[in-house]
């Protein structure tokens, strides 16, 4: 049986021993399959964070339930290993995940998810069945060609699930082009965007959303974060795409509110009764954790969103954020690096440089949640100044505010002569390739890169957005609406495809529409240190 038959069958796990985690022996229950008391998967399943010996696996049960799973490298389950996981309760809102070890390099995995009901033991939920595919070790000798894909920005600018138009189309282009993983580079949902049962389109026809009560309005309840998170997991599209693609998800500002950051205020906006800001930040915050599929790190740090996430030899992935350690948005034009022009803040720069010079592998990918060049801006400040919502400041000069931080970083990367770095990016809705120029930037010091935007997944279409010059940064391809939140359907829609070669070690990047047509694509040639 092939993948794609696998996908579209389940069978009920045996009655044998189940494995623990630790490897002691439960036993499963007696079924029982009166289709009416099985506990349900309504929000699908998930995996998410491959590396090369372990993957996350995620699912959400609609009553309290414990979470069992059966993985095996082939489809037809022989030899499959079982897995107890954790109890999905109220707390969590019933989602839960397995962090699943021990894993074989480099193979197809085919796994299956149920439920064990806790109010009767002995029901157990239809089973439903995922696949992922994991990289190989760091140093194995047997390479194949990396595919991944990325995009940002979901159900934002009032766009939901238009069942009419297919609903989240593009989430299945991504599916069929069979990456190895997806990269979500923020705007997982938009907990700010109200989403109504009709938009009027320009041309005089209705866009017909799905709306549920927890879209109705701003989220500010823990419930109504969580709701933004079940409404995209109504979709086919996604629900199909996230069972078969391993994600890697980051955040950005829209889980919590539009350009959060410690200057944001929400006391004169007349939709949010809740005006604290930490509060909601709070809520945002194990929302996101909750249906994220990704490892959680240890009590030092919980919630924190950074990591790596190793590829095999071809492949290092840096995961940033950008939001969590920020200053307050301003001017954006101080003249040292403070507490007021922190973006990613110290110690993740830190340990962003120290990844990189012990990186090993061909390509290192930085994945960030905001552009490097692009003016993203965020009002007025009390002087009538333009406030910065990202790192350029719309001043072409030497690097100032949140400028200074990414000077250094940069500076170190070239001190260190670490080659092969590309960064990956969304945010502004819509797609661009930019080109870092060192003889035509302010600040020099650095060594050339490139830095691909993709996006939205499915929000409004914007930008183009204007360069700033302090790092020389060149436009070499964009395509956006020209005008601010263009419906889905008019294909202002995008994602990015990454291909590296296995004999030659090059990276292609390819930028793409809502129906996967190649819109530009670059080739990148690996160069030695």
């Amino acid at each position: 049986m092939d993948r794609r038959r696998f996908l579209h069958a389940s069978a009920l796990l045996s009655g044998a021993s189940l494995l623990t985690p630790h490897g002691a022996h439960a036993q499963a229950p007696a079924l029982i399959t009166r289709d009416a008391m099985r506990p349900q998967m309504p929000h699908g399943i998930q995996s998410g964070d491959p590396v090369a010996d372990a993957a996350v696996i995620w699912t959400r049960s609609d009553r309290p339930a414990r979470l069992w799973l059966e993985w095996s490298t082939t489809a037809s389950f022989a030899d499959a290993q079982r897995v107890r996981g954790p109890h999905l309760l109220e707390d969590s809102d019933f989602t839960g995940r397995v962090d699943l070890r021990g894993l074989p390099s480099g193979q197809e995995v085919f796994y299956r998810v149920l439920l064990q009901d806790l109010h009767n033991e002995r029901v157990m939920s239809e089973p439903m069945a995922g696949h992922l595919r994991l990289p190989p070790a760091l140093g194995s000798r047997t390479l194949r060609d990396v595919r991944f894909a990325w995009s940002g920005d979901t159900c934002g600018q009032g766009w939901g699930i238009n069942e009419q138009w297919g609903g989240m189309k593009i989430y299945e282009q991504i599916r069929r082009i069979n990456p190895d993983f997806f990269l979500h580079s923020g705007d997982t949902i938009y907990a700010d965007s109200p989403i109504p049962a009709e938009i009027k389109l320009p041309d005089g026809s209705i866009w017909r959303n799905v709306v549920t009560e927890q879209t109705s309005k701003v989220a500010e309840t823990l419930d109504e974060y969580r709701g933004r998170y079940r409404y995209n997991l109504m979709d086919a599209n996604i629900r199909r795409m996230a069972a078969d693609v391993p994600q890697i998800w980051q955040w950005d500002d829209h889980e919590v509110s539009n350009n959060y950051s410690d200057s944001k205020d929400v006391s004169g906006d007349a939709r949010y009764t809740e005006k604290n800001i930490p509060l909601l930040v709070a809520r945002a915050t194990k929302a996101f954790q909750e249906y994220a599929p990704m490892r959680r790190f240890g009590d030092a740090e919980s919630e924190r969103i950074y990591r790596h996430l190793p590829q095999g030899p071809l492949l290092d992935l840096f995961v940033v954020d950008m939001r969590s350690y920020r200053g307050p948005n301003s001017a954006n034009l101080q003249t040292e690096e403070n507490a007021e022009s922190a973006f990613m803040g110290r110690p993740q720069i830190a340990w962003l440089l120290e990844g990189l010079k012990r990186s090993k592998a061909v390509w290192k990918v930085i994945a960030a949640d905001m552009p490097i060049g692009l003016q993203v801006n965020d009002g007025k400040d009390a002087e009538g100044r333009d406030k910065w919502e990202a790192i350029a400041n719309g001043d072409d000069g030497p690097p100032r505010g949140r400028e200074i931080e990414i000077a250094r970083l940069l500076s170190e990367i070239k001190k260190h002569r670490l080659h092969n770095i590309v960064w990956l990016t969304a945010d502004v809705h819509y797609t661009a390739a930019h080109f870092f120029d060192p003889a035509k930037a302010r600040h020099a010091d650095f060594l050339p890169f490139w830095e691909f935007v993709s996006g939205p997944l499915h929000a409004g279409g914007f930008g183009p957005n204007q360069a700033d010059a302090t790092f020389g940064m060149q436009v070499v391809y964009q395509k956006a609406p020209g005008v601010a939140n263009a419906a889905p359907a008019v294909g202002t829609q995008f994602f990015g495809q990454v291909d590296i070669d296995a004999r030659t070690r090059a990276m292609t990047v390819t930028l793409k529409d809502l129906e996967g047509n190649s819109l530009f694509a670059k080739t990148l040639e690996p160069q030695r240190a």
